[in-house]
């Protein structure tokens, strides 16, 4: 067994003074027992090669001979861990068994006279008992005699494991973040340097400019349209100043492609300065969304607003003349709190059928058919409608819908909705072109005699001059003996959207 003893008889060799703990070993050890004998008779190449490795800071080792006996420095007994001092002098198989069919090819190419080199080599070793993974960079020469005969190998070691580690784990986190950038629901970029060059994009920002690559490019370059736009200037301001800009609702004009049609959009986004490790800005952060759709949301929500002031304004106007009307003309007090009654009643039922078109127009059988419906049997049998679709603004259809319920409210009284027989046609053409007109015509059938009035009732007013001022239209009661006449006409353009081809 090889022993640590030292042989007396040694003297001590001029090329191994120093050498730290490993020159001390080395000098006192009973290298009799192994293939290199006693160090008085090593040869010269070893003794320099010795010499060399003891002085090496670097991690080196010595395969000496076929079998690769051990000789090494204090940085390499540190790597070893718990398998120093017992290797030394030890064949390189019995000290390493774990990684033995690595070391004979070592020794094989070695002693062939060829050279290894391995960066970040992976081998699993027993340190300190365990097996563990470790990383190497490994640099294997021969050791030529006087002769230029391979007689050993020399072995440089450089633990790299640490690095591997940590490169590993920034590699995992900057792919975490990559993903992370990827799935963001908002816009990202990443913009490199003075002249604001893509770096990185994610695939929202990708859609926004259109799927076009960008990377590489500067902004200005990659977006083109942009430039007279003041968002060149504003990244020039951030880079040079360091501060962050925060834009919310910023109209910005893109184009798709490089030939499309520029399409505007609203951005809410950040330019965030990103510095270096000497404290300089050298690049800026993108991270927005595009809040296109909200911005038009509260823009047509702001109209809807509007909209409905002036509708409830017209609105209360409107019942403000009913009521004043009603009572200036009736009655006992019974018969006009019915009358009112019926007419805001009315009024109600109009504004019923236009929320059901959230105000966007109604139909005007829609409207007909829920004016006349305190009136009807709802069957039809005492009432003949007919005429085309038509889509009337909420101001006609309002105005349509008073005239009309007047007018049925008069046949239940004196017309012919005051017999059991009487029955009423409510016809509708649309007529003329360029510039359609609606003509519209009440006729009433079967009902007693018809005397044409002495007097001029709020219905006959609202009728008339309700109707013509409002919509322009012109407005015709004819007192036929034989049933009331009233007709109505009215450019389309006054009263609502283009009428469908099919008639209803």
């Amino acid at each position: 067994m090889k022993g640590d003893n030292p042989d007396p008889s040694s003297t001590q060799p001029a090329f191994l003074a120093g050498g730290g703990e490993l020159g001390a070993l080395v000098r006192n050890f009973n290298w009799s027992d192994t293939a290199l004998g006693s160090v008085e008779h090593w040869p010269v190449v070893l003794k320099i090669t010795v010499g060399i490795i003891l002085r090496s800071p670097v991690a080196m080792a010595l395969l000496w001979g076929e079998d690769g006996t051990l000789v090494y420095n204090d940085a390499f007994a540190e790597f070893s861990r718990d398998r120093h001092p017992t290797m030394l002098g030890m064949e390189v198989r019995q000290a390493w068994p774990e990684v033995a069919s690595f070391n004979d090819n070592v020794l094989n190419v070695g002693l062939a006279g060829n050279t290894l080199s391995y960066k970040d080599r992976e081998l699993t070793l027993n340190l300190n008992g365990t097996p563990k993974a470790v990383w190497l960079n490994l640099d294997y020469a021969p050791v030529l005699d006087e002769n230029g005969r391979p007689v050993g190998v020399l072995a440089v070691i450089v633990e790299t494991t640490e690095r591997v580690q940590a490169d590993r784990r920034g590699r995992a986190e900057m792919e975490r973040l990559q993903q992370m950038f990827a799935q963001a629901p908002g816009f990202m970029a990443m913009l490199r340097g003075p002249d604001h060059v893509f770096e990185l994009v994610n695939p929202a920002y990708e859609q926004l400019i259109g799927h076009r690559n960008v990377e590489g490019k500067s902004v200005r370059a990659a977006l083109p349209e942009i430039v007279n736009q003041g968002f060149i200037d504003i990244l020039d301001r951030v880079f040079e100043s360091g501060q962050a800009y925060d834009g919310r609702a910023i109209k910005i004009g893109l184009q798709q492609t490089r030939d499309a049609p520029t399409e505007e959009r609203f951005l809410d986004f950040v330019y965030q300065p990103i510095r270096g490790d000497d404290g300089n800005v050298s690049g800026i952060f993108v991270e927005g969304y595009d809040v296109t759709d909200h911005v038009h949301g509260e823009a047509h929500l702001r109209l809807l607003m509007n909209e409905l002031n002036h509708r409830l304004k017209n609105t209360l106007a409107t019942v403000r003349a009913i009521v004043r009307q009603t009572l200036r003309g009736a009655g006992p007090m019974q018969e006009a709190r019915e009358a009112l009654s019926a007419r805001v009643s009315a009024l109600s039922r109009a504004q019923d059928v236009l929320t059901k078109r959230n105000w966007q127009g109604s139909d005007i059988r829609e409207v007909v058919t829920a004016a006349i419906a305190p009136y009807s049997d709802g069957a039809d049998k005492r009432f003949r409608i007919e005429g085309p679709a038509l889509a009337l603004n909420p101001r006609a259809a309002l105005s349509l819908s008073l005239a009309l319920h007047e007018l049925a409210t008069n046949a239940a009284k004196y017309g012919a909705l005051s017999t059991n027989t009487g029955r009423i046609e409510i016809m509708w053409s649309l007529i003329g072109h360029p510039e359609p007109h609606l003509c519209l015509e009440w006729k009433e059938h079967g009902g007693p005699a018809v005397i044409t009035p002495s007097t001029t009732g709020f219905g006959t007013k609202l009728i008339e001059r309700g109707l013509a001022s409002e919509l322009n239209a012109k407005v015709s009661l004819n007192y036929r003996r034989e049933g009331f006449v009233f007709t109505f006409s009215a450019a389309i353009a006054s009263l609502g959207e283009q009428p469908e081809e099919n008639s209803a």
